[in-house]
């Protein structure tokens, strides 16, 4: 089950969509940093970059089997021309591309990236704020792995304490008094 999280950047929530090994971040939330009412439009402007497009056809190429190559060829053909704009519905649909996704709705909804793809957009937005964004995520991730090293000793203590409580109530209640006390004469 994915769990959101969120961090602060320059006065901005920027939301983080864990799920298993993959974490996506919110380009929605890093776009209102350039321009609060049109991210929409500045996560086209910056899908449409031949740039962009190379980078993205790259991550996808070395982690989705399913993408579509063909498409993406076609996509790289056209980037960077005047007049070409690609919003992420359309690299999705075209290209079954999975780094990247778009929900509809007013709360949870918007267009999330992959970690990788995130920072490379915080990049376009500002030097400054990509690497705000590395160091929030990095001490995010930081706490999450002291709190899981937590969880783990105390998982541990408690296994060793259970088989205390176990081995006791065996050794009281199941083993006859009189096993116990032959089988240590014999040693």
């Amino acid at each position: 089950m994915a769990k959101n999280k969120k961090v602060e950047i320059e006065g901005r929530e920027i939301t983080i969509i864990s799920d298993r090994s993959d974490d996506f971040i919110s380009l929605t939330d890093i776009a209102k940093h350039k321009n609060e009412e049109a991210t929409g439009l500045v996560i086209s402007h910056w899908l449409s970059t031949r740039f962009t497009v190379e980078f993205m056809g790259l991550w996808e190429q070395i982690h989705n089997p399913i993408f579509n190559v063909t498409e993406f060829s076609n996509i790289k053909n056209e980037a960077g021309a005047n007049g070409f704009v690609l919003t992420s519905k359309q690299w999705i649909s075209k290209t079954n591309a999975i780094g990247i996704t778009s929900k509809a709705g007013r709360y949870g909804g918007g267009t999330f990236a992959h970690k990788d793809i995130a920072f490379e957009f915080a990049s376009w937005i500002s030097p400054s704020f990509k690497l705000y964004l590395i160091k929030e995520f990095q001490r995010l991730k930081d706490e999450e792995n002291d709190r899981l090293k937590l969880e783990w000793n105390l998982q541990r203590t408690l296994a060793k304490v259970n088989y205390q409580i176990h081995t006791d109530a065996i050794k009281e209640n199941l083993i006859p008094k009189e096993l116990s006390v032959a089988n240590h004469e014999h040693f």
